[in-house]
């Protein structure tokens, strides 16, 4: 299994309050048609927080049986509680997942020796590949270079990171003590070049929802060393990016994809349709985009 390139990190279709499955049957087969490299269900932009767990464990079947191993599927299965990680992750290794995206425990927030243990306990119940997933602008939790680090070395299953931080530098602390055979993924759409050219070997995408070809096309320009293409694929993904994140995600990602007749427009409370002013500017940056 090779986690590199364009992961989507994809959403999830309602209809009537329920999930709807031939939606989202359609999205992974469009998804897989555009070129894309690898797909997340259940992640945040999958509206995970609001699935219930039978939800959850549909979504996570539904994504598997769809891909047919075309490409790897790694399922959400993080959570604040280690037992119940422990649950979801057990439950992605029988459905057949390739790995697990492992959020690190919000809202607790344990100290890095939490974080450690955490991890250490899900790897002694579970044996199948953990993707961790730092995001501190939602979980309040920080993963340091120095716990990463010793993560990768201690805990086999640990095979690899979600980087979310925003914080450059802190993905160049997390190649340097993790080293070259540490697997990275950036999960800012906006700094995917960058962060490629300091170790990273793809993204985990919420622009890949609307764009996967262009964020494909992007990550393999850089592998095939074709830096002028992937310096104009970078810009010209500019706009697509902050459109996706006018609002808090998913609700943009979401909204444009309704805009392009790929899914419905439902999502969950807490989370409510886009602001007028905000859904005509992303109208504007989908028209101009050529996407609808």
């Amino acid at each position: 299994m090779q986690l590199k390139g364009a992961i989507t990190a994809i959403v999830t279709p309602f209809k009537n309050g329920e999930v709807d499955e031939n939606c989202f049957r359609e999205l992974i087969e469009w998804q897989i048609s555009e070129g894309i490299d690898g797909l997340v269900p259940c992640g945040t932009t999958g509206e995970s927080a609001t699935l219930s767990h039978a939800e959850h464990e549909r979504v996570i079947e539904i994504c598997i049986d769809q891909v047919k191993k075309r490409v790897p599927v790694i399922a959400g299965a993080g959570s604040n509680c280690t037992r119940e990680a422990i649950s979801l992750l057990r439950f992605a290794k029988k459905a057949g997942a390739d790995a697990g995206l492992m959020l690190t425990p919000y809202y607790n927030k344990p100290t890095q020796e939490g974080v450690y243990q955490h991890f250490k306990a899900i790897a002694a119940e579970v044996s199948l590949p953990m993707v961790v997933y730092n995001v501190p602008g939602r979980t309040g939790l920080n993963v340091t270079a120095s716990t990463m680090a010793r993560m990768f070395k201690d805990i086999p299953t640990v095979v690899a990171a979600k980087e979310a931080s925003g914080n450059i530098v802190q993905i160049s602390d997390y190649m340097e003590l993790c080293g070259p055979d540490f697997t990275l993924l950036v999960g800012d759409d906006f700094a995917v070049l960058p962060s490629m050219a300091m170790g990273c070997t793809g993204v985990i995408s919420v622009t890949g929802n609307i764009a996967p070809r262009m964020m494909h096309d992007l990550c393999q320009a850089w592998f095939d060393k074709d830096l002028e293409k992937a310096k104009q694929l970078h810009y010209a993904m500019m706009p697509l990016n902050r459109g996706c994140f006018l609002e808090t995600n998913p609700i943009p990602v979401k909204t444009a994809l309704c805009m392009m007749g790929k899914v419905g427009p439902e999502m969950r409370l807490p989370l409510v349709p886009l602001m007028p002013e905000n859904e005509a500017a992303l109208r504007k940056i989908l028209t101009d985009a050529k996407l609808i």
